[in-house]
């Protein structure tokens, strides 16, 4: 296992602590622990997570490490964590539930799609718009988690963004 593909690995075992930060707030071992150090916890989490997505694929780009497995590894973890980002927030009353539907069905929807293209041995690799997705539902995410003003627009922004991006992964798995 190359490093890109550990950094893509500690994604997805940052996720479910994240999640666990953000909706077990009941637990006995948080009893003593504020809320506000709660979400700071899992907004680090967060942004470590988020920057090994950034490493990750440059390092497998830059130093020619790119593997199946990392190509399959790679955007599960990205799922993960923002799967349990927002969903976690969304327990917590912070993420509107439609937003989060929308973006999560997307999700769902555009990789079963591009998993489906390439079974037909059509790639559709991952576009400008779809990492701009990435980052503004990222940034999304950790307004929401620190509970800044502003949360709840960028992540109707973000909706935009995925939606839109989707939009264009469908016309380009038709062509």
């Amino acid at each position: 296992m190359n490093i890109p593909n550990i950094l893509a690995f500690t994604r997805l075992l940052i996720a479910p602590l994240m999640f666990m930060l953000l909706v077990n707030r009941d637990l006995s071992v948080f009893e003593h622990i504020h809320p506000s150090w709660l979400d700071f916890s899992a907004a680090f989490l967060f942004v470590l997570a988020s920057i090994t997505d950034f490493f990750d694929g440059y390092i497998a780009r830059s130093f020619n490490q790119i593997t199946e497995l990392g190509k399959i590894l790679d955007p599960l973890a990205d799922k993960m964590l923002t799967l349990a980002g927002f969903l976690g927030l969304m327990v917590l009353g912070r993420a509107d539930p439609w937003a989060v539907y929308l973006i999560l069905t997307r999700e769902f929807f555009i990789t079963g799609l591009r998993v489906s293209a390439a079974g037909s041995g059509k790639e559709i690799a991952a576009s400008f718009l779809g990492k701009i997705k990435t980052i503004m539902q990222m940034i999304a995410i950790g307004f929401l988690i620190m509970n800044w003003p502003g949360g709840a627009l960028l992540l109707w922004f973000a909706v935009i963004i995925t939606l839109y991006s989707g939009y264009e992964y469908i016309k380009e798995y038709l062509r």
